[in-house]
C-alpha cells in the first residue's frame, strides 16, 4: 500500500467507528444528557493519557455551549484539586478501558461526597460502568492503527460522543447564536455574531431621490452615490429602491424613450431592510438567499438610517 492508501484507509476505519455508535445511543445517553441539564454545578471532566486530551476538548465545547465545565486530570485531584468540586457538580469520567488504574483511584472519593458520575468507555462490564451512574458505550471494533494498538478510532468515537452530548444540550438548552456569542467575545466567531449593521452601515452621502424623479437625473445622483443604488422616499419614508442593474436593464427595454421614464417605473417598492440591532451573521444570510449586495438599515417608523453593503460585511468579518 502507499502512504495515501494508508492515509484513507485509516480515515475509513474511523469513519466506520463513529458510525458503529448510532446503536449503542441509548437511554444511558438521555440519562446523561439529562444529568447534566439538572446539574447546578459544574461538569467536570476527567481522564488520564489520551483520554484525558479528549476530555479537556469535551469539557472546552461544553462551556462554550452554555454547559459551564472544566477538566481536571485525576493525578492532581491528590494534590489539591478535590476542593474545587462540591455536590452540586456532575462528573465525567472517560477511559477507553474503563479500568485504568489512575482513574478508578479517583472514583471513590466521588462517590463518598455523592457527586453523580457520568461514566464513557468501551467496556461496559468495567468498574468505571460498574460504579458510574449511567454509562455511556463507545466501544470500537478496532483501532485504525495497523498494530490495533494506538488510541485512534477509540478516542475518535469519544470525541464524537462528547460532541454528541454538547449538541444534545445545545438544543434541549435553546441554545442560541447570541448566546454562543457571549462566550466567545473576543474570537472570530464573537465578532461576526456580535457586530450589528449600526456598528458597519454606510451613514454619509445618501443617494436618496424621489420616486418622481427622472431617469436621466437619477442615474447621477446614484454614480455620486458610489453604492450602486438609489434610494426612493417620499415623506421622508422609504418607497422603494432602485439598483445600477435596474437602469441598465431599463435602458436596454426603453432606449430611446429611457429618459421619458421615472424611477418609480423601475423601482423595488419592497427593498430587503433590516434594523440597526440586525447582526452581520443575518444581514450575510439575508444577502445569500435574496442574491443581493445591499440592505437598508431602517428605523421602526420605515425612514432611512444607513446602508450595509456586501463589501462592509465581509470586511468586519474578516477583519
Amino acid at each position: 500500500m502507499t502512504t495515501r492508501e494508508y492515509a484513507i484507509q485509516c480515515i475509513k476505519d474511523e469513519a466506520d467507528a463513529l458510525l458503529e455508535l448510532i446503536p449503542q445511543i441509548d437511554e444511558q445517553f438521555d440519562k446523561a444528557v439529562e444529568m447534566i441539564l439538572n446539574c447546578k454545578g459544574k461538569v467536570i471532566v476527567t481522564g488520564v493519557g489520551k483520554s484525558g486530551h479528549i476530555g479537556a476538548k469535551i469539557a472546552a465545547t461544553f462551556s462554550s455551549t452554555g454547559t459551564p465545565s472544566f477538566f481536571i486530570n485525576p493525578l492532581d485531584v491528590f494534590h489539591g484539586d478535590l476542593g474545587v468540586m462540591t455536590k452540586d457538580d456532575v462528573v465525567l469520567a472517560i477511559s477507553n478501558s474503563g479500568q485504568t488504574d489512575e482513574l478508578l483511584r479517583f472514583i471513590p472519593m466521588v462517590l463518598h461526597m455523592q457527586i453523580p458520575i457520568i461514566g464513557i468507555s468501551g467496556n461496559p462490564q468495567s468498574l468505571l460502568a460498574k460504579y458510574s451512574t449511567c454509562h455511556i458505550n463507545v466501544s470500537v471494533k478496532k483501532e485504525a492503527c495497523p498494530l490495533n494498538l494506538a488510541p485512534t478510532s477509540s478516542t475518535t468515537a469519544t470525541l464524537a460522543m462528547g460532541d454528541a452530548l454538547a449538541v444534545a444540550l445545545i438544543e434541549k438548552r435553546n441554545f442560541q447564536p447570541q448566546d454562543f456569542a457571549q462566550f466567545h467575545p473576543g474570537g472570530e466567531l464573537g465578532k461576526r455574531l456580535l457586530t450589528t449593521a449600526q456598528d458597519v452601515m454606510l451613514t454619509e452621502n445618501m443617494p436618496v431621490i424621489p420616486p418622481e424623479m427622472h431617469l436621466g437625473e437619477a442615474i447621477i445622483l446614484v454614480s455620486k452615490g458610489k453604492l450602486g443604488l438609489g434610494v426612493a422616499e417620499k415623506d421622508g419614508r422609504i418607497v422603494g429602491l432602485i439598483t445600477d442593474g435596474d437602469i441598465r436593464r431599463a435602458m436596454e427595454k426603453w432606449q430611446a424613450e429611457f429618459f421619458d421614464h421615472t424611477v418609480s417605473d423601475i423601482m423595488t417598492t419592497k427593498p430587503k431592510t433590516v434594523t440597526p440591532q440586525t447582526t452581520i451573521t443575518e444581514i450575510q444570510r439575508i444577502m445569500n438567499k435574496y442574491k443581493i449586495h445591499t440592505v437598508l438599515v431602517v428605523s421602526d417608523d420605515n425612514r432611512l438610517l444607513g446602508v450595509v453593503d456586501h463589501y462592509s460585511a465581509a470586511l468586519m468579518n474578516n477583519g
